[in-house]
């Protein structure tokens, strides 16, 4: 058996795959994102490793005895600081902090080739803009950094005692030469790093350690090998078998994100399109990025008083598509594709006096559609061919959700079972590649198909004056900022 990790923003999974492929046990834990100043979104590093010990014990001990490899995803972008003693110098800097705007403008100044190395535009949710804030606006911490590791990687320390990270997940740092996969020492010098703070480079499938006595002790397993792993979108890519040229999917979690696979590195930043490594070993892939997907239902579901997000589903539904003026824009924590402007918020438009929590609730899933359209819309400027989305993560779970989606973005949505499982599937994927060798195309193939969403026309056609309203108010807003 194996056993993959994700370490997410709303909570840790850990799931155990069989040699079959199928998932025969799993177990989570919550997390929370503390928000001490507006635009800053933070954790504290050493919840990730209490969420991660209970939602392995979570997990039945016969299953965590038939272990035999772990692979590890999660979160990226996360600023984990290290001091002499490998300790937290303080809270990890999220990937949807949006603090290191200026700092972001300071490097492309600086180095002019920045975008030609690292394949993407300066964003702060990216990890480099982070540290130069840290340089300039906590000099006494950045004194005291001797390793700086992404969030999963802090947590592989916890369990191996290793210092190691893989190319895709090191890829949305800003530091990676991502055409060379290796760190370049001209990124790191933007932020008066070198390569003796970055951990160790390996692909996702490569072993980069193995359990600590103790730890294997307390989880029940042996000392097992540790896989590099992935960050959280191309280990969920490697789940569904996403891991061929021009495979793609969609991921709805926290954030929401198209994930298209590429056999070279194929990068469009004028567009805010980021493209990283792949988890796996000569492949990369290129995404649209939208800081706020699922998190916009648990926002608004908050908000009118639903009790989750199964409640506001079926609000929505009890409105219908295209029920009423309302329009969303969900833009909670900023937004990446197209628009990289970490400054602008959320809005709700066209209110009127029948506006009641079933229309806000239909508003706010056309509104994630809309930017998710947005989104595909500027890969296929780039001429990225996707005939079709396979989709993962918890927002796969709603199917009415998912007919509005096709119907925004004109496209096929693949519903697989155990998708929802995401990246600790792939974890535990690339867990089985390390220690069983063999192809990609073997083990990580898709799982079976569940349901398929086509684009409905008709549907499409009554949401197709929202989404060209949608598309006309990001610029009435954007200017509004604090």
């Amino acid at each position: 058996m194996f056993l993959g990790i994700d370490i997410g923003t709303s909570g840790v999974k850990a799931i155990v795959l069989d040699s079959h492929g199928a998932i025969v046990g799993q177990g989570t834990a919550a997390l929370t994102v503390q928000r001490p100043q507006p635009s800053w979104s933070e954790q504290d590093p050493d919840d990730w490793w209490a969420a991660t010990n209970a939602a392995i014990g979570s997990i039945d001990p016969a299953m965590r005895r038939a272990v035999r490899a772990v692979g590890l995803a999660g979160q990226m972008h996360g600023a984990t600081l290290l001091g002499d003693d490998d300790r937290p110098l303080g809270p990890a800097i999220l990937w949807n902090d949006g603090r290191s705007f200026a700092e972001c403008a300071a490097m492309e100044a600086e180095l002019p080739k920045l975008r030609a190395i690292s394949g993407n535009i300066a964003m702060p949710g990216f990890t480099a803009p982070k540290l130069r804030w840290v340089r300039d606006h906590a000099p006494a911490t950045f004194a005291k950094i001797r390793t700086v590791l992404l969030p999963k990687d802090y947590v592989r320390l916890c369990m191996t005692g290793e210092k190691a990270s893989d190319m895709s997940d090191s890829a949305g740092t800003l530091w990676l030469d991502v055409a060379a996969r290796r760190w370049s020492d001209a990124l790191l010098a933007t932020c008066s790093l070198t390569t003796a703070h970055m951990p160790r480079l390996l692909e996702g499938s490569d072993i980069s350690g193995t359990l600590r006595a103790d730890v294997a002790e307390r989880w029940g397993m042996a000392q097992v090998p540790v896989a590099a792993g992935g960050g959280d979108n191309a280990a969920g890519a490697a789940g569904v078998g996403v891991v061929r040229d021009g495979k793609a999917l969609l991921s709805l979690g926290t954030s929401g994100v198209i994930f298209v696979a590429n056999d070279r590195f194929t990068p469009n930043p004028a567009r805010a399109v980021h493209a990283f490594c792949h988890c796996l070993p000569d492949l990369w892939h290129q995404m649209s990025v939208h800081l706020s997907a699922a998190a916009c239902i648990d926002w608004v579901a908050r908000l009118t008083g639903a009790s989750g997000a199964a409640e506001l589903f079926a609000r929505a539904e009890l409105a219908g598509p295209a029920s009423g003026p309302e329009l969303f824009l969900p833009y909670l924590s900023g937004e990446r594709t197209p628009h990289n402007d970490p400054q602008v918020r959320g809005a709700f438009l066209q209110l009127d006096n029948d506006t009641n929590p079933n229309r806000l609730a239909q508003a706010v899933l056309e509104g994630v559609a809309f930017a998710l359209a947005d989104g595909l819309d500027v890969l296929r400027e780039a001429g990225t061919t996707v005939s079709e989305l396979a989709v993962i993560g918890g927002g796969a779970r709603s199917r009415y959700w998912g007919e509005t989606i096709a119907a925004a973005m004109d496209t096929p949505l693949v519903y697989l079972r155990g998708g929802e499982a995401g990246p600790a599937l792939g974890a535990a994927r690339l867990a089985q590649l390390a220690v069983d060798g063999g192809s990609a195309a073997d083990i990580c193939t898709p799982p079976p198909t569940a349901h398929v969403i086509d684009p409905d026309p008709d549907l499409a056609a009554r949401l197709a004056p929202k989404r060209q309203a949608f598309r006309a108010a990001y610029p009435r807003i954007a200017p509004h900022h604090p």
